[in-house]
């Protein structure tokens, strides 16, 4: 049989067939197989492999995106392991791979990648025309996103505190937000020498920020509230700068979540 589907690493994946048995590790992607109709050959996922709720319920866990339980992953005899570069270990992965016959590496790094993301999984477990279906829809969200003219607007997207952390412009988030105009600071690429691709940073040592017009407290990976939101706005140094909640899943979640994704940013770039 031939191989039909390009991984993110160049591996070459044929059809699984319809006993595959799929572990996913990848909450974005779990979401996605889901969307595509893989429901009764997904039998692992991550406690953080949260939609569809209705459904992930029936899915045995096996840990976390990088706290993974190997025996239990072992013990579920998968066919095929899905995991992404940004999110998973790759000593983990390196040791998953001794025993599970298929191991597809995911990367999505801008919000047109999600193109080839349904694509590949569309190929690999013969859901080609499930796929097309989810491509068309968010073609049309970036149709949508392209027909507007936002006004551009600095934006500041925190991650984590403790230390404070953002995202590098050329992570999926930003290309997320700048589909509405919405460029981050600091202007920084991860993948320059030296550079982070989620940086930290410091309120006091940032001379960059005097630039930022708002700053966004994600939802995840660190869970931020409207408790933190109210605090920031008493501190002084980022007197005068608009503050407020977003929704990470919306953001930072590729796969089926992006339609959606696309359609909550441009009604949070309306204003409404």
């Amino acid at each position: 049989m031939q191989p039909r589907a390009v991984d993110a690493t160049g591996v070459a994946h044929e059809k699984a067939g319809a006993d595959a048995r799929i572990v996913s590790l990848v909450p974005s992607v779990t979401e996605l197989l889901f969307a595509l109709g893989l429901e009764r050959q997904i039998v692992g996922r991550t406690g953080f492999c949260v939609h569809p709720r209705d459904k992930v319920r029936n899915v045995p866990k096996v840990g976390g995106t990088k706290a993974v339980n190997i025996h239990a992953i072992r013990a579920l005899q998968p066919t095929h392991l899905i995991v992404n570069m940004d999110e998973n270990e790759r000593d983990t992965v390196e040791q998953l791979r001794a025993f599970v016959p298929h191991v597809v590496v995911t990367h999505p790094q801008t919000p047109q990648d999600n193109h080839s993301l349904y694509a590949l999984l569309g190929a690999i477990f013969e859901r080609e025309q499930e796929a097309r279906r989810l491509s068309d829809a968010f073609q049309a969200r970036l149709d949508e996103a392209a027909s507007h003219a936002f006004a551009a607007q600095n934006v500041l997207y925190v991650i984590w505190r403790e230390p404070w952390m953002t995202v590098a412009r050329d992570t999926y988030i930003s290309a997320m937000l700048r589909l509405v105009n919405w460029q981050t600071l600091p202007d920084v690429q991860g993948g320059a020498a030296g550079a982070a691709r989620y940086p930290t940073f410091d309120f006091d040592h940032a001379p960059w920020l005097a630039g930022v017009d708002r700053i966004l407290l994600s939802s995840e990976p660190y869970r931020f509230t409207q408790a933190h939101c109210d605090a920031l706005k008493r501190d002084a140094r980022v007197a005068g700068k608009r503050i407020e909640l977003i929704d990470g899943e919306m953001v930072s979640w590729y796969g089926v979540r992006a339609i959606e994704g696309i359609a909550y940013l441009l009604k949070r770039a309306a204003g409404e």
